[in-house]
């Protein structure tokens, strides 16, 4: 193709052009070989993300689409894209958001956010409306959420870990990686989702009164929350120099080490698949297994209403009306019990 240019310095810095603009274009998420039937679906995803938003004001502002409508729709929207900036490699064009794109997704709202099948389904079914639109507006030409099933609302895969396998989990990781160890003991005895988990920095923890702040930005239910942390976490906290790193740094970073940069919330469960695989567990022992084996074990060495008031669960919404952030209580029982992990 350059044959034309006589000069053989010019010809290579042509092509040496070529090739640049080439890398910079692959580097941004352009792929020669997608099939693409038009150029809307080259638009960058995170501007299709705010035409959607403001489309949704518009319907919202003309009755054409109910205020609670555009609020979850717009909430939804948010998680996603929160999603997809903190991914490793985050999708830049429209046409990447594919079928295995989507159920990424869905795994991400139901694993690592810790939301029941009903909340999971709620999702799909919005992306399916959002590709619709989508596809209306011609920038993409197949609902990727076709194929995707629903799940079944009353099914719960999920099973607490028996004694002896905690024992045998925490011996295991003390050997082989116990900053994960951290990570799994955080879940078991404090009931902090993955998803909120990554966001834990260590300016969050008072390590003198025992206690981690959930800030409303991270929560779940968007309200503030503090747990206790027991004596066995300060301990292995200690034990790893956690507390020598600046306050500013995410607990958990993607080696699970305290880190400046936040990690994915799958970190947790993708390393405990591997896990679970070393160690021959069953598949129904989940990381977020963890949680449901804390709560067991609390509640029956100290009482339901503790285990309740530590996972932060809605029943005490009243009480939380009258706690703000760092004035919140926690239970000195969370701080001490003796616990199998």
């Amino acid at each position: 193709m350059l044959d034309s240019i006589k000069k053989l310095s010019d010809r290579k810095k042509q092509a040496a052009d070529i090739i640049s603009n080439c890398t910079n274009r692959l580097r941004s998420g352009w792929n020669p070989w997608a099939d693409i039937s038009n150029s809307r679906q080259f638009t960058k995803f995170d501007d299709i993300c705010e035409l959607y938003r403001k489309y949704l004001i518009k319907m919202t502002s003309t009755a054409a689409l109910k205020q609670k409508t555009q609020t979850d729709y717009l909430s939804r929207l948010s998680i996603l894209i929160d999603y997809n900036q903190n991914l490793p490699i985050p999708i830049i064009y429209i046409y990447q958001f594919t079928r295995a794109y989507v159920s990424d997704f869905l795994d991400h709202i139901f694993l690592d956010r810790d939301t029941s099948a009903r909340t999971r389904n709620n999702y799909r079914v919005w992306l399916s409306a959002f590709s619709a639109w989508l596809i209306e507006k011609q920038y993409l030409e197949k609902n990727p959420v076709e194929g995707i099933k629903s799940l079944e609302e009353t099914e719960k895969f999920r099973s607490a870990l028996e004694r002896e396998d905690l024992i045998r989990l925490k011996d295991y990781l003390y050997k082989v990686d116990r900053y994960y160890l951290l990570a799994c003991r955080m879940e078991y005895y404090t009931f902090i989702r993955p998803d909120e988990l990554s966001n834990i920095r260590l300016r969050d923890i008072n390590i003198k009164e025992q206690k981690v702040f959930i800030a409303s930005t991270i929560s779940k239910n968007r309200r503030d929350g503090m747990v206790g942390l027991n004596d066995e976490l300060i301990k292995l906290m200690i034990e790893l120099q956690i507390f020598s790193y600046h306050s500013e740094c995410y607990l958990f970073g993607r080696d699970f080490k305290p880190s400046t940069k936040k990690a994915d919330s799958r970190i947790f469960r993708e390393n405990f698949i591997k896990v679970r695989a070393a160690l021959k567990f069953p598949k129904n022992y989940q990381f977020y297994s963890l949680k449901d084996s804390g709560i067991r074990d609390l509640a029956n060495a100290e009482g339901i209403v503790i285990a309740r008031d530590q996972a932060r669960h809605s029943d005490i919404s009243t009480t939380n009306k009258y706690l703000k952030g760092q004035n919140m209580t926690v239970h000195e029982e969370t701080k001490h019990f003796n616990g199998a992990f």
